[in-house]
């Protein structure tokens, strides 16, 4: 994704910002907004922000697990299952 061709000016945003969520939607992808020639903001479409959130939700899953594996805090899978059938049981 080249986000050099989606950056524009503060002004930019004020100015067009009914045309900007309506692109935003139709295509995806970021659109930076400067301000003194610095990037000072992200705007993007929820579809895609929800997406995002998603993938760092999951990647700070996958960081814990293997944080747990590192630590020995882990379990045979068989034996998992074993305890969850016998406390299924003992609960029916």
């Amino acid at each position: 994704m080249k986000l050099a061709a989606n950056v524009k000016p503060v002004g930019y945003l004020k100015e067009n910002a009914d045309e900007i969520v309506r692109t935003l939607s139709e295509r995806g992808g970021p659109l930076i907004i400067t301000r003194d020639g610095e990037a000072k903001a992200v705007v993007q479409d929820i579809e895609e922000f929800e997406r995002t959130q998603e993938t760092l939700a999951l990647l700070k899953i996958l960081s814990l697990g293997r944080k747990q594996i590192e630590e020995g805090r882990v379990r045979p899978a068989a034996e998992v299952v074993s305890e969850l059938r016998v406390n299924l049981k003992d609960h029916r």
